[in-house]
């Protein structure tokens, strides 16, 4: 049923003119702007604290390294490590430079994006149905805890694996590896946005499932196909090509496809209940 108003009904998107909502997207912006950028300056004030974080995965006492040594030890299997050692260096007179006011613009953006998120849902909730309005906040927590269960594993488990064996292979002992401070933070930024986006498989297939152009007998019928592409992406967007590190991306997004399906079945069978 068409959802209709009277004139003391009328949310304000429907009263605001073309150019009051032009200057409320005005405002808005000026307020995300501010925030990434006020967060952008706090942080690169903290620089020691900043890279400490950043540049822990690049050595051999990380923490994932130490925990799952002691979950070997604990079931009696010892199991060590190899140490490693491997110099980041910067080869160009303000590449420190540029890479600390570029790392704290990506950091602050990721921090302060609950605060865009906000903002943007404040923006268009008038035009919402309250329904509607109650799923967009679902939606937008779910988007936002997989992009940040993505960002995890790739700074815990797949950055500092890859790093490890990319870092330490050689293709004879004479030659030495010494990584550039860019290559670092360029491999890191892009892997980890890339783990945050391929989170985001169970809603993309809602997305797609409330456009009718799926369902989980779809998504059912084709797992193996689904397998090989996830293989595919796993081994396109990680930087070393282990059979390892393949397994540790292709086994936790295969996962989600799986979830993507029970998301899907059940999303169709309430619609199907609903429409009874």
């Amino acid at each position: 049923m068409k959802k209709t108003y009277n004139d003391n009904q009328l949310p304000q998107s429907a009263m605001m003119t073309m150019g009051g909502h032009l200057e409320v997207l005005r405002k808005m912006l000026f307020r995300i702007v501010g925030v990434v950028i006020s967060l952008g300056i706090v942080i690169f004030c903290f620089k020691e604290t900043t890279f400490g974080i950043l540049l822990a995965p690049h050595t051999s006492d990380f923490v994932t390294f130490r925990v799952v040594e002691n979950m070997l030890d604990s079931i009696g299997y010892d199991f060590r490590f190899d140490a490693y050692n491997v110099p980041l260096i910067s080869t160009e007179l303000s590449a420190q430079f540029m890479t600390h006011i570029s790392t704290s613009c990506y950091l602050a953006f990721l921090l302060s994006s609950p605060y865009i998120l906000f903002e943007l849902f404040r923006f268009i909730s008038p035009a919402l149905y309250e329904q509607e309005k109650r799923y967009s906040i679902v939606v937008a927590g779910v988007v936002y805890g997989l992009f940040i269960l993505g960002l995890l594993m790739s700074y815990y488990i797949i950055f500092p694996i890859s790093f490890q064996f990319l870092a330490t292979y050689q293709v004879d002992p004479t030659i030495n590896n010494t990584i550039t401070l860019t290559s670092y933070i360029s491999t890191f930024t892009t892997l980890s946005l890339m783990m945050g986006i391929v989170f985001q498989l169970p809603v993309i297939a809602t997305i797609l499932a409330k456009m009718g152009l799926i369902d989980a007998l779809l998504l059912k019928q084709y797992r193996r196909h689904a397998l090989v592409i996830i293989t595919i992406i796993a081994a396109i967007i990680t930087p070393s090509t282990d059979i390892f590190t393949l397994l540790i991306v292709t086994v936790p997004v295969y996962m989600l496809y799986e979830l993507s399906i029970s998301v899907v079945k059940r999303m169709t069978s309430e619609s199907t209940v609903a429409e009874m």
